[in-house]
């Protein structure tokens, strides 16, 4: 049964910083592509970063290229999110999402097999 389990999530101020952790149970987590996406209340689901199954390769969405960095522990079979900079518009549940094998090209949320339950990040002065 994959489990796929998101914590670190919380309230910050603007210019802060969170880290978002996921940790990956009953899969082979090297055969994964993972990804984080968000969603905004009254909003769609949004991708937000992807990462390839061994670190090699990352995308992002553009408005978090340079303040988001996301990487990989495939021995503890961890997906991480770095989020420095923090902006009221970052304010979200975040997912984490699981891709049987595939490249950091494809980065809809219907290419993604599994999802964590999410994780609430809030960015409030």
């Amino acid at each position: 049964q994959v489990q796929l389990v998101e914590s670190g999530g919380g309230l910050v101020r603007p210019g802060g910083s969170l880290r978002l952790s996921c940790a990956a149970s009953g899969v082979t987590f090297s055969y994964y592509t993972m990804g984080w996406f968000r969603q905004a209340p009254g909003k769609e689901r949004e991708f937000v970063a992807v990462i390839s199954r061994f670190g090699g390769n990352t995308a992002y969405l553009d408005s978090v290229k340079g303040r988001f960095s996301i990487s990989r522990d495939n021995a503890k079979n961890t997906v991480s999110l770095q989020m420095n900079s923090l902006e009221l518009d970052d304010t979200a549940i975040y997912y984490c999402a699981a891709k049987l094998y595939g490249g950091v090209g494809a980065t809809s949320a219907p290419d993604f097999n599994y999802w964590g339950q999410g994780t609430q990040v809030t960015v409030s002065a």
